[in-house]
């Protein structure tokens, strides 16, 4: 159970409320360069806890449950306190929102599709669509931290919006599936 990839799974679940404590003040460039980091080694400890559990056979039920609640967790927090203190603002809300949305409709399908003994593994454009979104998001606080260069948020919102296309795609397959198994 207390195994390193989930000891690492679980890092991440407790350094999301210090990732958004630097995150908390707009227009602190230190803070965001700081999050940055602490974002960039949480996206680490996310690669290295999925290969160190398959390339040691340490994979576990607890670290296939935490795992990807570990990456909601972060990844709703980050959009809501980007959107809270306007990094992500205007129409950009509506991009945040698909994401948002899409990842509760996702979980609360698979509860479903669980109940009914239906798997559905992870397909490879929902793991493009994860890297997009990390990436959109890394782009975004990095774009605090470097408040002189106004290029580096249009490229996390312009990536934003890819993730948002690549989540409603992503979506609609998952949905596709689910209503297969619906009364």
């Amino acid at each position: 159970m207390w195994t390193l990839p989930n000891l690492l799974t679980l890092s991440r679940i407790v350094a999301v409320p210090l990732l958004v404590g630097f995150l908390w003040w707009p227009g602190w460039a230190a803070g965001y360069g700081i999050a940055f980091a602490l974002y960039c080694l949480m996206g680490i400890t996310d690669y290295f806890d999925g290969y160190l559990a398959r390339s040691n056979g340490a994979v576990s039920r607890l670290g296939i449950f935490l795992d990807p609640i570990a990456d909601k967790i972060m990844v709703a927090a980050v959009i809501l306190i980007l959107v809270g203190t306007r990094d992500i603002a205007g129409v950009h809300v509506i991009a945040a929102l698909v994401i948002l949305l899409r990842e509760i409709a996702v979980s609360g399908l698979r509860e479903f599709l669980a109940q009914v003994q239906v798997s559905v593994p992870v397909s490879q454009l929902a793991k493009w669509k994860t890297t997009l979104q990390l990436v959109a998001l890394g782009g975004l606080i990095l774009a605090g931290a470097l408040p002189d260069m106004p290029w580096v948020h249009g490229v996390g919102l312009a990536a934003l919006w890819g993730a948002a296309v690549l989540t409603l795609v992503t979506g609609w397959d998952y949905l596709r599936v689910g209503l297969k198994h619906m009364d």
